[in-house]
């Protein structure tokens, strides 16, 4: 982090004011309440996740955090990635190759080895067209999108994709009942209905 990144005071109340936004601006925000991102420097801001949300996410962290941490990956829901110059996203789940020792408010895509988001009703199409382009062009290898039925939550649908050249192609699919399963980017096997809350 640079020093204008630790000094740099703004609020909320500074949301208002046009961009272009700065990586260093974007970083000082407090956003405690808000989930915001930085698109080529301009703040994307999405509700809250919600209670079905956040469970399928802490869900999806337990099931592969085990086989991520025995190839020496670290897991975590909610980090700031950042894709380029002035682009941070927020993925719902990240899988990075990064030292236990490291700390910081940024991972670089270099370091990201999965990204994983769930959709709900706010951003089902953008996770599915526009965010994944995003993480297509940024070169992360490996793409999971968590598909519920967002009418009661009572079935989810998993897709893994994976990098071929620019574009991700389907490497994995597992409709609800079903266990989604591979070998890389490490051993994956997450069964679909641990995923649902009972």
């Amino acid at each position: 982090m640079t020093p204008a990144c630790k000094t740099l005071a703004m609020s909320k109340a500074s949301l208002d004011r046009p961009g272009p936004w700065t990586e260093a601006e974007y970083l000082a925000l407090d956003r405690a309440s808000d989930r915001i991102e930085l698109i080529d420097g301009r703040l994307q801001v999405s509700p809250g996740p919600t209670w079905e949300h956040q469970e399928i996410s802490f869900r999806l962290h337990t099931a592969i955090q085990e086989a991520a941490s025995a190839t020496k990956l670290r897991v975590a829901e909610g980090v700031n990635v950042r894709l380029a110059t002035d682009r941070l996203v927020i993925p719902d789940l990240v899988v990075a190759d990064l030292d236990r020792r490291r700390v910081g408010l940024v991972t670089d895509a270099a370091e990201v080895i999965l990204v994983a988001e769930s959709t709900s009703p706010s951003n089902a199409d953008t996770d599915r067209t526009r965010k994944m382009r995003l993480y297509e062009v940024a070169r992360i290898p490996w793409y999971l999108l968590v598909e519920p039925d967002m009418t009661d939550y009572e079935s989810i649908r998993l897709r893994l994709f994976q990098l071929q050249g620019s574009e991700y192609t389907p490497h994995a699919i597992a409709e609800h009942g079903e266990i989604l399963t591979a070998n890389v980017p490490f051993p994956l096997a997450i069964a679909t209905t641990d995923l649902i809350r009972p």
